[in-house]
């Protein structure tokens, strides 16, 4: 059976952008870019070409894509034609292959918030639309609180879809903009519209997630007939964000019954590519990637209780819902104090480590977490440290170097603009091979900051590890998590260290002391110790 096409608009770069806090430099979006091309959306809104100068620039210097790069505007102002309006004229003259203008369709917004006539508007959907055709580009008319205005009122509603319709638009995307509209109304909505003569194959769907229901919004509006989905990666957007794009195409690739019903432009071998585009777009935000996300977070696939170890150890698919490597994710079996031998055995295998059901390093390994746990440590959230302790219990841990000692100072003072400044200075003794080596190193930031004593040690250990520093010159630190265990003068500070590396490789540390500089830097040495553990 032929399968339906679903097109994939991408809108991280305009409207993801509008997040708050987000604000994407050039070579951010130009990398945004490249990833979202080779994931193989079909087509990419670059954003709003003379609305700001970031935008401007990305349109001057966009990549060459094989998805369609898409400028964003709006229909021409009422008054003028659209061949001299000037706002609209900035967006041709981004010479993109396609321009998506977005246009109102609720009359409550054209009498109140554009202040002219109803037929006004409708006018300048038409005129504008058809303005671009005319230009050989592709249209898309964004249909502005499409559904609220439905609601409203039908009729204009519709006549507003029609006028874009009339004028040549290849897609007319239905905005739920306000991101209030259920799913079921959704879909009847647009049933409702394809039933009055716009075909589904010319309709799209465009949801905001203020009521957490985008995706399944968008997935109504397929079922009823709409062929083109917009969204974000990540779910980035004003306010609570748009539908995700990340949980919407393994959706739609994986999950009946839109699998054997649908195909996107995703090959099977893109999708792999998902979550490493999810973490680099939270990298280029500098956030930490959601651990709970769909398909793509860290925890997606993790199994923390015995009974669902065991079972999983038998056959994976009672407790998953789907392969995880398949987006390019990976099964964790978190170790902690609840956990048992089967937990225990699944995540040794996933390490490369093969112990055999009975073997006594199993319990004293279990004794050992739990020890630490007892101490303060977690091992359910810091992989990599378990590992760790897990070779070493077995006699498998290479000792790659030695910590002889390390001292840090922090220094308070004036400057030479008699304002109060801070200065981390580290100093690390390692031993190599045989030779110790001392390292130097301050937390000045290129800003001239100080970025505190953490920072300042962690340079000092990476600033020379002889034959080793090649492996660890691509590792960064990606987080960095305090937490108090106990209270009163038995308090321990807990730290635990997300870092990643440049083959996309994320893992967790864990320290434990007194004192967080003391726990830091365990966890510090745990980073590097499992980097080159793993680099061989």
């Amino acid at each position: 059976m032929t399968r339906e096409r679903i097109y994939l608009y991408d809108t991280t770069l305009r409207d993801g952008q509008q997040t708050q806090g987000v604000q994407f430099s050039t070579l951010e979006k130009q990398a945004i870019a490249r990833t979202l091309d080779k994931l193989g959306v079909d087509y990419i809104e670059g954003g709003w070409p003379g609305a700001n100068p970031t935008d401007s620039a990305f349109f001057e210097d966009a990549p060459e894509t094989r998805a369609i790069m898409t400028a964003f505007g709006m229909t021409k102002r009422a008054g003028r034609s659209a061949e001299n309006d000037e706002v609209l004229a900035g967006v041709l003259n981004a010479g993109t292959r396609a321009v998506c203008l977005v246009g109102k369709t609720h009359d409550f917004h054209v009498e109140t918030a554009l202040g002219i006539s109803l037929d006004e508007n409708i006018e300048n959907i038409e005129r504008s639309i058809a303005h671009l055709v005319a230009q050989g580009r592709e249209a898309l008319f964004d249909a502005e609180h499409f559904f609220d205005g439905y609601k409203a009122n039908a009729p204009y509603a519709l006549d507003c879809l029609n006028a874009a319709y009339r004028a040549g638009a290849r897609w007319i995307v239905l905005c739920d903009t306000n991101g209030g509209t259920q799913p079921g109304e959704i879909h009847d909505i647009t049933r409702a519209v394809i039933a009055a003569g716009i075909p589904g194959a010319r309709l799209g769907i465009h949801t905001h997630n203020d009521t957490e229901q985008a995706v399944a919004g968008s997935l109504a509006a397929i079922e009823a007939g709409a062929r083109q989905i917009q969204g974000t990666l990540n779910g980035l957007g004003e306010r609570c964000g748009n539908a995700n794009l990340t949980s919407l195409i393994p959706t739609l690739m994986l999950k009946e019954v839109y699998a054997s019903r649908f195909e996107t432009g995703v090959t099977a071998e893109a999708l792999e590519g998902l979550t490493h585009a999810s973490q680099m777009l939270d990298d280029i935000l500098n956030r930490v990637p959601r651990r709970q996300a769909a398909y793509v977070g860290a925890s997606a696939f993790a199994h923390k209780a015995g009974l669902h170890a065991s079972a999983i150890l038998k056959d994976p698919s009672t407790y998953e819902h789907i392969d995880p490597a398949a987006v390019g994710n990976a099964r964790i079996v978190p170790m902690s104090n609840q956990a048992g031998q089967s937990n225990l055995r699944r995540r040794l295998a996933e390490a490369g480590l093969k112990v055999e059901a009975g073997d006594p390093a199993l319990a004293r390994i279990l004794e050992e977490v739990k020890a630490r746990e007892d101490r303060g440590y977690t091992y359910d959230s810091a992989q990599a440290s378990f590992e760790l302790l897990a070779r070493a219990e077995l006699g498998q841990m290479p000792a790659f170097f030695e910590v002889k000692r390390y001292k840090v100072t922090v220094e308070r003072r004036k400057n030479k603009y008699d304002q109060m400044v801070s200065l981390s200075e580290a100093v690390v003794v390692v031993k190599i091979d045989g030779e110790k080596t001392l390292s130097v190193s301050e937390s000045m930031d290129k800003h001239g900051s100080d970025r505190g004593p953490v920072n300042a040690l962690a340079k000092a250990l990476a600033k020379d590890l002889g034959r080793y520093q090649s492996a660890i010159d691509d590792m960064r630190l990606v987080d960095f998590k305090v937490r108090i265990t106990q209270g009163g003068t038995e308090a321990v500070t807990r730290v635990i260290i997300d870092s990643a590396d440049g083959q996309g490789r994320r893992w967790s540390t864990v320290g434990v002391s007194p004192n967080i500089v003391d726990a830091s830097f365990e966890a510090l040495l745990d980073a590097i110790n499992w980097k080159l553990l793993r680099d061989g």
